[in-house]
């Protein structure tokens, strides 16, 4: 193998692989799909020529039959009256027409065909363009998971990367430390003589409203001459609990 031929080869092979690298399967599957549709409304308007075509040669169809048509009754008219040089005249134009008739009926049957089989083959390539673009879905939906899968794969390949167990327990517990500290100075501060003395006063200030709102139905009448009270009935060791309760409930009712 000469010089040449091997350092062209070595040439083709790294611009090959180059391009493998940098091509994207995805971008060039959409990239075609587009180029697929763009060459539909080319198709159809050689299609419509081609149907043109055929209408107008059909048209010329029906023109020159009228045309045989009047030659004829004008040919039976001339004789009819004796002229024979006007029904020799007609008769020349008569065969003209003809011929061009019999010319335009082959025209326009092949014609016909070509439009029969340029609407076959735009319908075919609809088909296929469908058939086509529902593979190359498939196919960038296929190369879409492979890169994620990729970029999965990469990352779990970090974690392998080193020791990180290590650094994770360390973080781990410098987390739960700070965790047992918090709860512990929160459980410290509830428990502080502020919070209890702070308890005590809104227990005396809940008493104070209670009284309070019992003064005002006695001073209201709402409350019978009899009713016993509150103060009395708590500081009574003798009265049952269950009994203050119920008359607690009776006033504030």
């Amino acid at each position: 193998m000469g010089l040449w031929q091997r350092i062209t080869r070595v040439f083709r092979a790294g611009t090959g692989a180059a391009l493998d690298r940098i091509e994207n399967p995805e971008l060039v599957l959409q990239q075609t799909i587009r180029d697929m549709r763009d060459r539909v409304p080319e198709l159809n308007n050689s299609v419509a020529q081609v149907m043109a075509t055929e209408r107008l040669l059909l048209k010329q169809k029906e023109n020159l039959s009228t045309q045989v048509v009047d030659l004829d009754s004008k040919i039976k008219a001339s004789v009819k009256m004796g002229r024979d040089d006007i029904a020799t005249a007609y008769i020349g134009q008569l065969q003209q027409a003809q011929a061009d008739l019999q010319r335009t009926e082959a025209q326009a049957a092949q014609a016909g065909d070509a439009s029969k089989q340029a609407l076959k083959a735009r319908d075919n390539y609809v088909l296929n363009m469908k058939k086509r673009t529902a593979e190359a879905m498939q196919l960038i939906s296929a190369a879409k998971q492979a890169k994620l899968q990729e970029q999965l794969a990469q990352t779990m390949d970090t974690f392998n990367i080193g020791d990180d167990a290590s650094t994770f327990n360390e973080m781990r517990e410098k987390i739960d430390r700070r965790v047992a500290a918090a709860e512990a100075k929160l459980q410290l501060g509830s428990a502080s003589v502020d919070s209890q003395m702070q308890d005590i006063e809104r227990e005396a200030m809940d008493i104070q409203l209670q009284d309070k709102l019992l003064e005002y139905k006695q001073s209201m009448g709402m409350l019978a001459a009899g009713t016993p009270d509150i103060k009395q009935i708590e500081t009574n060791s003798t009265v049952p609990e269950a009994d203050v309760i119920d008359i607690k409930s009776h006033s504030n009712g």
